[in-house]
């Protein structure tokens, strides 16, 4: 529509033009002595017009050919730029698709060009840490921060991965502590550091590191009570030496993060140290608060306290628990301990009719010779050896 309307406006003007012409009966008069020339007024006109036309395509056509070398110029360049863009784009898709040392090639190309060097140096450095080139990496990050400072957090982090794939962990920790002063922490540099802090063995870090991933919901909750496990465990395993600094951090872990492995950590750990008084406590309150076959185990190992009350303890317990084949064995070891050889003898064949495991058999047969029943302890020493082998 607007095409015609253009025609229209052109049609309409070209017969204004025309009338104008046709009434127009003025003349110029043109003299060069002893020359003169008369044209009509609107001849003149076409003529002035003409002129104009012709010294403007003149000028136009020496501009052009003096600007052809600087236009030749800027079309190679362009072409060059736009050749260096898809070279970019295919290192990018083949660090993608994993074929790491052709786009370490494509992103060198790249650099070398110019062509948004800082950003290609940094796709270099990832392709050279995918091929664990770490002397690569280490040139191409520092290329990636001379060519823009700006690329300092993003080198830094490609360098804290690198030395955590290389199990330098210290050193991880020292870069992101540095990023950390550079442009603050954020969530992919803490799933980082946790990585690099479980490597150092700083479960205090990794458990604060871990709760504050997860107060963020950047860990799985599974995972993370995992995570805070191990630290805990770790940490239970660090004070095992020491009964009032073991005691100390068992209170301070929150109810949240206690689990039953948890407490069968710290149990042993109080076994280790000979607290046998405080093993059975602690065991007699966790068991009160949910049941768990493995660690009713140590509650029978332990040499100390009264025998018999943990006998009436553990008696009650087996009211609820009657197939558990650990409570059984644990009261057979505590009633061997108070020499009652008749309910050891029950409690042990009872638990190995439950389950015929190696350490019920080495319960019975030293039942058999503390009873001077050496016959009877032999077959159970040949199958706990059998089960060993």
């Amino acid at each position: 529509m607007k095409g015609l309307l253009w025609v229209l406006a052109l049609f309409a003007l070209a017969v204004g033009i025309s009338l104008a012409a046709h009434f127009n009966e003025g003349y110029v008069l043109l003299v060069f002595p002893p020359y003169r020339a008369e044209l009509s007024l609107n001849l003149a006109i076409v003529l002035c017009l003409g002129s104009f036309l012709m010294f403007y395509g003149l000028l136009r056509a020496v501009a052009l050919t003096r600007s052809l070398p600087r236009r030749v110029r800027e079309f190679r360049q362009r072409r060059q730029r736009e050749k260096m863009i898809e070279t970019f784009y295919e290192a990018a898709r083949l660090l993608f698709e994993g074929r790491f040392s052709q786009a370490l090639k494509k992103a060198g190309e790249v650099h070398a060009s110019g062509q948004s060097p800082a950003l290609a140096a940094l796709l270099a450095a990832r392709s050279a840490q995918r091929l664990r080139e770490p002397a690569k990496l280490q040139a191409w990050l520092d290329r990636a921060v001379h060519d823009d400072p700006k690329m300092l957090p993003a080198s830094l982090m490609l360098t804290a991965e690198m030395h955590i794939e290389m199990h330098r962990f210290d050193d991880a920790v020292a870069a992101l502590k540095r990023l950390q002063q550079n442009s603050g922490r954020h969530i992919a540099a803490l799933r980082l550091e946790l990585r690099a802090q479980q490597g150092c063995a700083n479960w205090d870090e990794v458990l604060r590191i871990a709760r504050l991933l997860e107060k963020h919901n950047a860990l799985l909750p599974e995972l993370a009570l995992e995570i805070k496990l191990k630290a805990h465990q770790e940490n239970i395993r660090q004070w095992r030496s020491e009964l009032a600094r073991l005691q100390a951090y068992q209170r301070t872990i929150p109810a949240r993060e206690r689990s039953p492995r948890l407490a069968r950590t710290y149990a042993e750990a109080l076994m280790e140290l000979g607290a046998h008084d405080e093993v059975c406590a602690f065991i007699e309150t966790q068991l009160g608060e949910e049941w768990d076959s493995r660690l009713i185990s140590l509650y029978g190992q332990a040499r100390s306290g009264d025998l018999s009350a943990r006998i009436a303890c553990a008696d009650q317990w087996l009211l609820q628990h009657r197939d558990d084949a650990q409570l059984l064995l644990a009261l057979g070891r505590m009633c061997l301990q108070q020499r009652l050889w008749g309910k050891a003898q029950t409690y042990l064949e009872a638990a190995l009719s439950l389950a015929d495991r190696r350490e019920v058999r080495l319960e019975l047969a030293r039942l058999f010779e503390q009873t001077e029943r050496a016959d009877k302890a032999m077959p159970h020493y040949r199958a706990a050896a059998e089960q060993m082998a």
